[in-house]
């Protein structure tokens, strides 16, 4: 005779137990684009703005990160809300400094093709990747 209660224990720890997955996830093309960009290089110090002189342009990586490079330095925001990244949209960046861009200011992705407001990227810090000194 069943017992319902050391029944309903047992399926309760079935459904509790960790599933086996495999560890090995494969990463997005996005993921793998900005491991490439930064093979190499060390992460620094993050920080709340960035000093963007002339055009250089911020680029944006997939359901990933906005990259700027500045030198040799790539500076990597991977902002909080990533997956509304997406290359094929415009940012409409509203700085409250000129020639700064921080955390605070605001990103409005654009449509390319009917112009109409898409989403809105909410940055993060700033984190600086240098290149590895090969004499260590």
């Amino acid at each position: 005779m069943f017992k319902p209660l050391a029944i309903a224990t047992a399926a309760l720890g079935l459904l509790a137990a960790p599933v086996q997955a495999d560890e090995t996830e494969e990463m997005t093309r996005g993921e793998a684009e900005l491991a490439k960009l930064l093979e190499g290089r060390v992460a620094g110090e993050p920080r709340d703005c960035i000093r963007t002189i002339g055009s250089r342009n911020i680029n944006q990586i997939d359901g990933t990160a906005l990259t700027y490079r500045d030198g040799n330095t790539i500076w990597v925001n991977y902002t909080r809300n990533p997956e509304s990244i997406d290359e094929s949209e415009v940012m409409v960046i509203k700085r409250f400094s000129a020639t700064s861009l921080c955390r605070t200011d605001q990103i409005e992705l654009v449509s390319r093709t009917g112009g109409f407001l898409s989403g809105v990227i909410f940055l993060d810090e700033f984190i600086p990747y240098a290149k590895v000194d090969a004499e260590g």
